[in-house]
């Protein structure tokens, strides 16, 4: 099977983002990867700091990666000089992306009513913490908008940024978006991405019980859980009556008379546990190939 070439549905189309931290330039990125020429502005740096940008002094990997291929300008808003610095690079771009919240934007004169103005065809993509009114200007991180939309109810750390990620992809979307709607009317749109939004979005299954304990998907049901093995742990995704059937063939489930045990039963989960328990990753890995289960191991290196 041979995979399709990637589209570049941006190719032509110049991007100016003036977004720090995560969720602006990772929306960029993928500006990038769909053929945008894209550009940012950044403040200006003060040595020894090569970057203004916070995320260049908590990981400069993932800087180098969100704005490898980009030309990075700089220019301090706040003054004359900068302005005309900024005007001058949006007479020439098709797209605004911005991660300011909307105070202050308009401190800096970038009201989408003054740029609309000035720049008829330009389109905006403003990425901030919440598209609630009341909420539009309140401080806020990836960690507080998960923890609003319920995906911090365990008292750890989420595993990912997933607020900043899914709002990059908003982003991203918008983007296409308003340059749709250009092609129609002829003249710039805005639009306005909540990280707040993005992480109510992600935490929707949650929210109809899917991921909850008593859904399927949250622990409910014996084919869809983490178990540990001998030398590490097992993602066992078996949640469709056909995996179901040959997991529980594998491990053993299935009852004398050929029926089989229902996977929201304890001793399903039991048993489970007691197969995977006794099973090397390397085993499991095989096993999982040779009978098509849904199946991956995380092995545990000895420290």
């Amino acid at each position: 099977m041979h995979t399709t070439p990637p589209l570049q549905p941006l190719s032509g189309t110049h991007i100016l983002s003036l977004a720090l931290n995560l969720p602006g330039p990772a929306a960029l990125m993928r500006c990038r990867d769909m053929g945008a020429h894209c550009t940012k502005l950044e403040p200006p740096t003060t040595p020894p700091q090569p970057s203004a940008d916070p995320m260049h002094s908590y990981s400069p990997a993932a800087y180098a990666q969100l704005h490898a291929g980009m030309k990075v300008l700089h220019a301090d808003l706040k003054s004359t000089a900068g302005q005309a610095t900024l005007h001058q690079a949006l007479a020439q771009n098709d797209v605004l992306l911005t991660s300011f919240r909307p105070a202050a934007l308009d401190k800096l004169g970038l009201s989408w009513e003054s740029l609309h103005a000035r720049h008829p065809r330009l389109c905006m993509v403003r990425i901030f913490g919440s598209t609630d009114p009341d909420e539009a200007n309140h401080a806020g991180h990836d960690l507080t908008y998960q923890a609003q939309a319920g995906l911090t109810d365990d008292g750890h750390l989420p595993a990912s940024l997933f607020a900043d990620m899914a709002g990059a992809v908003m982003g991203s979307e918008a983007v296409l978006q308003t340059l749709l709607q250009r092609s129609r009317s002829g003249h710039g749109h805005c639009l306005d991405v909540g990280l707040a939004q993005a992480a109510q979005w992600l935490a929707l299954p949650r929210h109809w019980g899917m991921t909850t304990p008593g859904g399927d998907v949250g622990g409910a049901h014996a084919g869809y859980r983490m178990y540990p093995c001998a030398d590490g742990w097992v993602a066992l995704a078996a949640l469709e009556p056909h995996f179901a059937q040959r997991i529980a063939q594998v491990a053993g489930l299935v009852q004398r008379d050929g029926s089989l045990s229902s996977m929201h039963h304890r001793s399903s989960h039991a048993a489970l546990k007691r197969f995977f328990a006794l099973q090397r990753c390397e085993q499991l890995a095989a096993m999982a190939a040779q009978s098509d289960i849904p199946l991956h191991v995380i092995p545990v290196l000895d420290k």
